[in-house]
């Protein structure tokens, strides 16, 4: 099964380091990983994608929660969910030499959505920012129509619907530790 895992930390030295390192340690593949800084730039929110067992992925969230500079840990309901927004960011460079070709990679890149974000006298680049599910409808409708030359996937990032804040039970000290 698929699961998302969201962790808020405090922005410190090898705290993703100790993360990762559970979940090798354990033998389970990280599918995706995003990291970057919350609203306080003292904290960030790592968003995980992987697959394996209930059990097992709530024993690595119980291990996560102890390790130093964790605040909080929260799994996040697949993308198919009503709960959760869930996007990822694509670049495709593509094969354009032909007018042939930079007509459909434009006519895809309009059905989709997508946006052409580089051209050249051989390449074009698309981006596109959606769910999983679209993303790989898009390179699949790229690979049958051409040569898809490179693909730079952003990895999950997710968010709860509603309210429901990840660091709102965090306490305001360990929320803004102090500057030194």
């Amino acid at each position: 099964m698929r699961h998302l895992i969201s962790i808020l930390l405090e922005n410190e030295t090898g705290a993703l380091s100790r993360v990762v390192g559970l979940f090798s340690q354990r033998g389970y593949n990280i599918e995706t990983l995003t990291v970057a800084p919350t609203e306080n730039p003292h904290m960030s929110r790592i968003t995980i994608s992987t697959v394996g067992e209930d059990i097992d992925l709530e024993q690595i969230k119980k291990q996560i929660h102890k390790l130093i500079n964790v605040l909080t840990v929260s799994s996040l309901e697949d993308g198919k969910s009503e709960g959760t927004i869930e996007l990822e960011l694509i670049f495709l460079k593509l094969r354009a030499t032909t007018n042939v070709q930079r007509d459909n990679i434009k006519r895809l890149a309009d059905i989709f959505d997508a946006r052409i974000v580089d051209v050249s006298a051989e390449t074009y680049t698309v981006c596109l920012s959606a769910g999983r599910n679209k993303i790989n409808r898009l390179m699949k409708a790229y690979e049958e129509q051409g040569e898809i030359l490179e693909t730079v996937r952003s990895g999950i990032v997710a968010i709860s619907r509603g309210p429901k804040a990840l660091g709102s039970k965090v306490k305001s000290d360990k929320a803004a530790p102090e500057e030194h």
